[in-house]
Order: structure tokens, then sequence, then C-alpha cells
């Protein structure tokens, strides 16, 4: 039995601290799944997730401050949404599994599905010009290392400006405009206005010389368009409920995206990878970083206990390459990882994997991660406008203790003047 994902029914019952009766009646009523433990049909094994789930729920009918605050870090839900569910170590956009999605859907139908288009909107969305002019886009670019997200990040405010139709907010409007900065993005990794999807511009930008690496930027893109309630995802609704503009909001989630903890996590997996170099170094890398006390990029996944499936299909891609190199590197990296870390590879290093069998730039996964995730971040948007409340939490104040008023008065007699005395110096 897995005991890592999974509890038996005496072990959540004392997790929870009620009856084994209680537990089923949790169950018969929805709160809980269960499944016969294999090989033992007439025994139930309770999902750990679900039993950490629960009491959660507990916490927070006890301790209601408590439980916000763990909220913030990787607890109890902050708020609603429609978008996006991870649940039983799969994820889903709108009730679609995104593997299935990847298999069969451009990035541009993943944001019509994302955004909710209405039918006549479906396949013309994306046939809106880019913003910025070639001129505008070739002076922008003049001076950054090709290929950097930095382009991308001084490109948003400068279409914003020219933009004013972004400045309406109701949900049709902020699908146009969210269509408009894909195509703004791609037209800056791709150094051209191109009509194509956004897979095609980047392979012919990036591989030209293999056009099976199009469909492969496609299913990453598709992995990438969200997840839920991620650090970036929550500063674009932040952004969006104080009513800015998709433009704005969307540099907000950049900016946070960038953070070494978020997307930025590609660039340190690429470092390993680096650090590495070839597949009998593996073990002895990791080990020594584990000996320096430093944490492993790439691996591991609060909601994937059992992996990342993301992970798993970039993996399948990255193998599927014939770049027998640098597949044998990143299964050795993966290989070890799991035999002295016990955890799976995630999307960072799936990404990272994946660009370099392909032999794609070197900012290509961060870009990656970037591009389809701001098809996320418009979903996040238009739902939060539409609620047209203000994301405002409270802080627990843990400073100094509040001094009396008249402890911050000097004494009378420190600034009385008398006018009789003749002032000094």
């Amino acid at each position: 039995m897995q005991t890592e994902r999974y509890l038996t029914a005496k072990q959540a019952a004392a997790a929870l601290g009620v009856t084994q009766p209680t537990l089923y009646a949790y169950t018969s009523r929805g709160q809980l799944q269960s499944e016969p433990i294999p090989g033992r049909p007439r025994e139930r094994r309770y999902p750990r997730e679900d039993i950490e789930r629960l009491q959660e729920r507990k916490e927070a009918r006890r301790d209601p401050a408590k439980a916000a605050a763990r909220g913030l870090h990787w607890g109890s839900p902050v708020l609603e949404s429609a978008i996006t569910l991870i649940q039983g170590g799969k994820l889903y956009y709108r009730g679609q599994d995104v593997l299935q999605l990847a298999e069969e859907s451009t990035l541009e139908q993943v944001a019509e599905l994302l955004w909710e288009a209405d039918p006549a909107e479906r396949g013309r969305l994306f046939e809106q010009p880019c913003p910025l002019s070639k001129d505008q886009l070739a002076r922008l670019r003049d001076g950054v290392r090709a290929g950097s997200l930095t382009v991308q990040q001084m490109a948003l405010p400068l279409a914003g400006a020219a933009d004013l139709p972004s400045y309406d907010l109701r949900p049709p409007a902020v699908r146009q405009t969210g269509a408009r900065i894909v195509r703004l993005w791609t037209a800056v990794v791709a150094r051209r206005h191109a009509p194509a999807p956004v897979h095609e511009a980047l392979q012919a930008a990036w591989a030209p010389k293999q056009p099976a690496g199009a469909e492969v930027i496609r299913k990453a893109l598709v992995l990438c368009a969200d997840h839920e309630l991620n650090v970036s995802a929550f500063a674009a609704r932040c952004a969006a409920s104080a009513g800015a503009s998709p433009y704005d909001t969307v540099s907000a989630a950049l900016a946070t995206l960038r953070g070494r903890r978020h997307g930025g996590e590609t660039e340190r997996v690429s470092a390993l990878f680096d650090e590495t170099q070839t597949p009998g170094r593996a073990r002895a890398v990791i080990a020594h970083r584990l000996r320096l006390g430093e944490r492993m990029p790439g691996f591991g996944h609060p909601l994937y206990p059992a992996g990342d499936p993301r992970a798993a299909l970039l993996l399948q891609l990255a193998e599927a390459a014939g770049n027998t190199a640098e597949w044998r590197l990143a299964r050795s990296l993966a290989n070890a990882a799991s035999e002295l870390l016990h955890d799976r590879p995630n999307l960072d290093f799936g990404l990272v994997a994946l660009a370099r069998a392909y032999r794609l730039p070197g900012p290509a996964p961060l870009i990656l991660f970037a591009l389809g995730r701001t098809v996320g971040w418009i979903a996040h948007a238009i739902e939060q406008y539409a609620t047209a409340a203000l994301i405002r939490p409270r802080a627990r104040y843990t400073g100094p203790a509040p001094r009396p008023a008249a402890a911050l008065l000097l004494p009378e007699r420190l600034h009385r003047v008398d006018p009789a005395r003749p002032a000094r110096g």
C-alpha cells in the first residue's frame, strides 16, 4: 500500500480525531473519497490530501484567523474560481483534462475555453493585429538580448498606453484585449508579425529546421496555460480587483512569474543541467547540493504527491526528440532525485528537458511558461473583474504594542519658551 499517498481507515480516523463510523459517514456524505486497497477489496484507503483538506476545514471552524493565515500558503482555498481544478493528481481546465487538451488543442483554442468565448468569437479573436507596429517592435528589441523576457515586460506598458479599448473591462472586451496581448508577445518572441498560430510562429523562430518542434511547443504552451491560484495568478487577480487594465494585470503577473521561486525556477534547473554535464555525474551533483543544504530545483510539487502529470508528458516529448545525450542527462537527474529526494520532476524540470532536447534557445523554458500562462492570467482577470470586489486581506499585527499618547509628548518644561529671556546661539 502506498502509505505516502493514502491512509487506512484507522489512520484516517485518528488523523481527524473521530471514530471510524464517523469517518464512514463523511465518506457517504461525499466529504471524503475512498477506494478498495489492492489485494484487500474489503478494506478501504483514503487519499491523504482529502484528509488534510478536511482537517483544514475543521481548523477553520475552530480558529478562523489562523486558518486564514494558512490559506495564503498552501492552505485552504481563499476565493472561488471556475477556471482550473487540481484533484486526484490530475489537472483540469473548466472540467476538461489538460493532458487531453494538450493532445488536440492549440493555445488559442484553450484561451477560448478558459475565457469562455461566445460561439461567434471563436476562431476570430486572434485575427486582430499586433498592437505595436514593426518599427516599434524593432526599436524595442534594440539593445535587449534576443529572446529575453525583458522585451515582453517593456512591450506591455507601451502597447497598453496606445490600446485605448483595453480600458473596457467587460468580458467581451477583455477577451479581445487578451488576444491582442498574446499576439503582441508572439511578435516579440518571433521577431516578426506572424499570422500563424503561436506554436508555429515560435517553431519558425526557434527551430526552423525542426518542423516537428511546432507540435511539441504547442503541447508545452497548453500545459502552461493555467494552474489554479498560484502566486502569479493571485497577483493578477489582485491587480484586476483594483481595476487595473489587462496590460497592467499581465505586467503584475509577469513580474511575479520571474521570481526565482516561481517561473524563474527554470533558470535554476538549467543551471543544474549545466553543472551536471554528463549522466554519470547526476547522483554526485545532487548529493553535493544536499550536503550543502541547498533546495533542489525542478523536483516535487505539493499538489502532486505522485508526480506532476505535466512534467511526465514533457519528458515523454523530450525522449521522443531523439537527442540521446540530452535525454540521458535528464533521465539520470530524474533517477538520482527519485533515489535521494524521493521526489519526481515538476513542470520546471520538464520545460528545461524539453527545450534542451529540441535545442531551443536558453530563455525558451521561461518564455513558454510566460506566454502560455498569459492565457490563464487573462482568465483570472475576467473572473475577478466580474466580482467588482477589491482583494484586501487583513494582516495580523506582530509589532510592538502601541504606546500611550501621553508618553509620546515632551515634558512642558522642555519646550516652553520664556519671552523675557534672550535667545542664545
